[in-house]
């Protein structure tokens, strides 16, 4: 019997909910896996220095990656209505923000990306210093003065009134008006050096996981309130129901086209390095 392949997604419940039969050996024939629980940054990274078999990353970081990985065309997140969220203590305007201190989660993340996109149309002159800070650190830091504004992604869209901030902009909603496409956030990239007909494999073991989980709500609820981390179960099905959706189980030509617009905008502005012309194909 082979090794189990070894693989990190973050703890947020869409990733939960997504991977739950396979990491618990419930789809049939898929191979066993070996989770690493680990924050989108450092899934990020690992992609860059060619660690782990399969990696939830952002989308951002693909040009980087996509010669030692591929894209699997499904278990990832996009979507509508689920972009990032700039806040701010006070209620303000996207000018407000001129040569302010930002807090990111990350400068390879798809949210920095869509940030500086947004950014490069709506402020001024652009932002001043831009922090990395991990996701759960942000809004405290704003909160506290010790930035001006901050770049929230996942549950913090459900949570961010509870520290008295206010949303500026909302990423997801300039993305969507400005290119009609879905907001690509997270990607499932798999080692190409697995050979053709295992990620194939790893496709079909994602998507028939995406389906069980639906099929059957109640069976991962215990594995996403576990890793959730004190998380409401009430604003983990919210986060469920905004980040797992049709574009989970299979990307379609609309998922790609948000892919290959995100990355070639990105490029365009300079932010990514120019994506090869059959980069994003799966085997």
């Amino acid at each position: 019997m082979s090794d189990p392949l070894k693989i990190a997604y973050s703890p947020c419940p869409n990733d939960t909910f997504v991977f739950h039969a396979w990491a618990h050996g419930k789809v049939p024939g898929a191979p066993a896996l070996d989770v690493t629980f680990a924050d989108i940054d450092i899934t990020n990274g690992m992609a860059e220095r060619g660690e782990g078999d399969i990696l939830k990353v952002s989308y951002a970081v693909l040009p980087w990656v996509l010669e030692e990985y591929a894209l699997l065309p499904c278990g990832g997140a996009l979507g509508r209505g689920c972009g990032p969220l700039v806040l701010t203590k006070e209620p303000g305007e996207a000018k407000d923000l001129a040569g302010r201190t930002v807090a990111v989660p990350s400068e390879r993340s798809t949210a920095y990306l869509l940030f500086r996109l947004w950014a490069a149309d709506e402020v001024p002159g652009g932002v001043g210093e831009v922090k990395v800070l991990p996701f759960d650190e942000i809004m405290p830091a704003v909160r506290d003065g010790r930035v001006d504004a901050g770049l929230v992604i996942h549950e913090a869209r459900f949570t961010y009134q509870n520290y008295g901030l206010s949303c500026l902009a909302d990423m997801g909603e300039h993305w969507e008006r400005t290119t009609g496409l879905p907001i690509p956030l997270g990607a499932i990239i798999a080692k190409r050096s697995l050979g053709a007909e295992r990620l194939r494999e790893l496709a079909a073991a994602a998507r028939e996981s995406v389906r069980m989980a639906w099929d059957d709500t109640e069976a991962p609820r215990a594995y996403v309130l576990e890793h959730a981390q004190e998380m409401d179960p009430a604003v983990a099905d919210q986060h469920i129901g905004l980040y797992v959706n049709e574009f989970t189980a299979d990307l379609g030509e609309n998922g790609y086209a948000a892919v290959r617009g995100l990355l070639t905008r990105a490029a365009a502005e300079g932010l990514v390095p120019p994506l090869g012309r059959d980069a994003l194909q799966f085997v």
